[in-house]
């Protein structure tokens, strides 16, 4: 054991004739640790806690203020005696378990508790305040938040070698050690075995019928990529969306290749015989795809439908507006880049705008490439062009010799089609908008874009706008001859908003609501709410003679349950529809009792997505960021960081190997290095 003689007070100056050795920090830092027998390592006295033997000392210091404060008092009034080992333990704090977050966890050697000597003096002594070090950091902490970063960032896992990100790591504590790429892409592999698992369980709980989503997207390696989203309605009618994978489409995008891909996600999942149907992004290869599984599906009698994406629908109409004026709209966006880089530009430009009284401006613009972002192109030209010229003939310099200026045939043009794209602009944002974009609100969206593109044609507007109507009439006839079917008609009458009034007058025919009713009856008339909101069949006995009484009973019951059961479709459908803002899955909670087997058939159809993808992603700027993520991901990372950070985001835990990790807690830790507890749940 290192010294332990106590600091020197006035007047105490000699001992024994000798002046008293004063003791140096080093020394009452060692004071804590014992060299292991094997001399290449030393372990705290007061925790076990284990450093190299080359650990700096100011290191071991840290350690000490960090976990033991106090510890520097206990060296100063006890020493040599080993009864006082109760006392040593008031200054040692509880040792915490560390989550076991390693990729290869190797056993550590049990370290030797030593217990540090006490002895009472009878001298006071001088208790001298140390500086308090910067809290020690845990790196295995570290790593894990860095590693949640990466995946909510999208960023592989090589992004951790960077040169620039490691200093700036050590600058902020020198005995961080990130972990190699390999360890942390090895850790991502383990985590998204383990969440899948989850995602696995969650959906064998599911009760009720599925809906997928089909979405493709190529990244900079050309690689084609699938990505599969189930939708259901869960029993306290809240919907529920988790992304099931997303898979590498070898080869040849085909398909043969996207059925065989797909089939293979639904049996992993188990869900392959409880899919009632699949939006498709519009694709040929989709719809091919899509095709064969409902022939697989029908020949097991079960029943299915596929339909194309409304959202990637309307995109394709609005493009059909915009390609006419894309040289416009590349001057516009050009001046709004120019814009958004100067502070001073853009003060200008609001400057000139309250000259105008041309309103008030939110700067930066928004200059993305998407529906959105050409819409405030329009926008800035039709409400501000004042704003505009004068703006480009102030800084002339920076905008160049090139003719920024808009003509006033230019002009007028724009504002003709900002006209024409304005109920567009409302239609994109109430779909981005709405809580839950059912297939009845999204046709009651739709089929308003189809009127407004016809009311155009026939009125026979200039010849630009005869072009532009003719190209979005064939691209909303072919959408509606997809996706109008029997089954979408069950889906947009169940919504209460909508029922029998608000249906397009395509899809509304007495044959579909004949066929509806018929599944219903078939479907779902024995169906009937057991204790815990399930389903349960009313099947019949089948064991002979004994039961054929109880039998005549369950058919006689079976036959008044079908007639209740069409009883409550007709009235449901002889009320009128729900306010328009109405939540259709709150309508169906406060009135599932009232329509007990109606309802059951609501939270199969209802979960039938309108949309392939979030509306937000296709029309906001929002679809930038997500797009280039996507675009970026290596083959390495692309699967497990995608589904990682969208099963988080739907509410699965982060889990490791069968183990929960806690970030909430880990970032406490940051701060209350002891708080540690709980950090993990097995």
């Amino acid at each position: 054991m290192a010294d332990m003689t106590p600091l020197p007070v006035a007047g105490d100056g000699m001992e024994g004739g000798k002046p008293k050795k004063k003791k140096t920090m080093k020394s009452l830092y060692l004071t804590f640790f014992e060299t292991a027998p094997d001399g290449k390592s030393r372990a705290c006295t007061l925790c076990g806690k284990s450093y190299c033997l080359t650990t700096a000392t100011g290191n071991l210091g840290k350690h000490l203020n960090n976990r033991h404060p106090g510890y520097d008092q206990l060296a100063d009034q006890f020493q040599g005696d080993p009864t006082q080992s109760t006392i040593v333990s008031m200054f040692a704090r509880n040792k915490k378990p560390h989550p076991p977050m390693r990729a290869r966890p190797h056993a550590q050697p049990q370290q030797p508790q030593v217990q540090v000597q006490v002895q009472a003096q009878a001298q006071p002594k001088v208790l001298r305040a140390q500086p308090k070090p910067k809290p020690a950091v845990d790196v295995d902490y570290v790593n894990w938040l860095l590693l949640r970063w990466l995946i909510s960032s999208s960023f592989p896992p090589s992004a951790l070698e960077d040169s620039t990100f490691a200093d700036s790591c050590r600058y902020l504590s020198p005995s961080v050690r990130l972990w190699p790429k390999e360890k942390a892409q090895e850790i991502t592999l383990q985590v998204f075995k383990s969440m899948k698992e989850d995602v696995k369980a969650s959906l064998q709980r599911v009760r009720s019928r599925l809906s997928i989503a089909l979405d493709f997207w190529t990244s900079y390696e050309q690689i084609v990529y699938l990505s599969v989203k189930c939708q259901w309605i869960d029993e306290s009618w809240v919907s529920q969306k988790v992304l099931l994978d997303v898979c590498q489409i070898r080869y040849q995008c085909t398909g043969a290749e996207v059925l065989r891909v797909l089939l293979t996600v639904l049996r992993e999942f188990n869900i392959d015989l409880k899919i009632l149907a699949c939006t498709h992004n519009n694709s040929q290869h989709a719809i091919q795809a899509c095709h064969e599984l409902r022939q697989e599906l029908e020949s097991r009698k079960l029943p299915f439908c596929y339909i194309p994406c409304a959202a990637r629908t309307l995109e394709i109409i609005i493009e059909d507006g915009l390609k006419h004026v894309k040289s416009l709209l590349y001057k516009t966006r050009a001046f709004i880049l120019e814009t958004n880089s100067s502070q001073v530009m853009m003060e200008d430009f609001k400057h000139w705008a309250e000259v105008y009284q041309e309103g008030s401006w939110k700067l930066p613009f928004d200059h993305s490439i998407t529906w959105n972002g050409n819409y405030n192109m329009l926008d800035v030209v039709k409400k501000a062009p004042n704003a505009m010229d004068n703006t480009i003939k102030k800084f002339e310099d920076i905008f160049g010799p090139r003719d920024w200026v808009l003509s006033a045939e230019e002009k007028s043009v724009v504002n003709s089609l900002h006209s024409y794209l304005e109920p567009f602009y409302k239609t994109t944002t109430n779909l981005c908008t709405c809580k839950l974009p059912t297939v009845g609100l999204v046709f009651f969206f739709m089929d308003h874009v189809f009127e407004l593109i016809n009311i155009c044609h026939n009125s026979s507007h200039q010849k630009l706008f005869e072009n532009i109507a003719r190209d979005m009439s064939k691209t909303a006839l072919d959408f509606t001859s997809q996706a109008y079917n029997i089954y979408t008609f069950t889906a947009a009458i169940l919504d209460p908003r909508i029922k029998g009034e608000l249906i397009p007058d395509a899809l509304n025919s007495p044959s579909n609501l004949e066929d509806a009713r018929d599944h219903f009856v078939r479907d779902y008339s024995s169906i009937f709410q057991a204790a815990g909101n399930g389903y349960s069949i009313q099947d019949s006995a089948d064991d002979g003679g004994a039961f054929s009484f109880a039998e005549e009973i369950i058919r006689k019951r079976r036959r008044v349950s079908m007639s209740t059961a069409a009883d409550e479709l007709t009235q449901y459908l002889a009320e009128p529809p729900a306010p328009i803002s109405t939540d259709a899955l709150e309508w169906w909670r406060g009135h599932s009792s009232r329509y007990p087997r109606l309802s059951l058939m609501a939270r199969d159809f209802l979960a039938i997505q309108g949309t392939s993808l979030d509306p937000e992603e296709l029309f906001t700027s929002k679809g930038d960021s997500i797009h280039k993520q996507q675009y970026c991901l290596p083959l390495s990372s692309m699967q497990a960081t995608m589904c990682i950070k969208s099963w988080m985001q739907s509410g699965y835990q982060f889990n490791f190997q069968s183990t929960i990790i806690d970030f909430e807690r880990l970032i406490e830790s940051a701060t209350a290095p002891d708080a540690v507890d709980g950090l993990v749940s097995s």
